[in-house]
């Protein structure tokens, strides 16, 4: 939800009724301070705030040999990251701390921000979690797990004929 749609007079269904009181200066000042608000708060839905209610994009894909699981992780660093392996469940936790301060002649910044991530990923059957590997480069998680070699033996090929 948008900061605009609690605000009653910036929906659309009113811009018909605002056609008919071009003339009105009350109308001109109210639609030139909603204009301000709706440029002012425009500029915060565009801001990008990593794990704050926001998705971490993640892909699981199985091949013949390994289960690969890539977590995108943009600002974190290796230190603070922690994966585990329990029960058929693979848990990434991550949690991101930034401060920075900055003192000038005729001013004080001081600037915190703050994100955690926690993501359980299911694994199919057979994925050995006591062989996997995990590498982060580039604020990209990937962790391979091979299929456990009896898994690999249960594998079945069907021929497929045409009819």
């Amino acid at each position: 939800m948008q900061m605009k749609d609690l605000i009653p007079w910036a929906r659309k269904e009113h811009a018909s009724d605002m056609k008919d009181q071009d003339d009105n200066p009350i109308s001109a000042l109210q639609r030139e301070m909603n204009r301000t608000f709706d440029n002012f708060w425009n500029r915060f839905g565009s801001v990008d705030w990593p794990f704050a209610g926001g998705e971490v994009r993640s892909d699981v894909v199985a091949t013949d040999d390994a289960v690969e699981v890539s977590v995108e992780l943009p600002g974190l660093e290796m230190k603070d990251l922690e994966v585990s392996v329990s029960n058929d469940l693979l848990t990434v936790k991550g949690e991101k701390k930034i401060e920075r301060q900055d003192e000038k002649k005729g001013y004080y910044l001081s600037e915190r921000s703050y994100g955690s991530i926690y993501r359980t990923i299911p694994l199919p059957p057979g994925a050995d979690g006591r062989k996997a590997e995990a590498s982060f480069k580039n604020g990209v998680l990937t962790i391979r797990l091979p299929h456990s070699p009896e898994a690999q033996a249960n594998v079945q090929r069907i021929e497929v004929k045409s009819s």
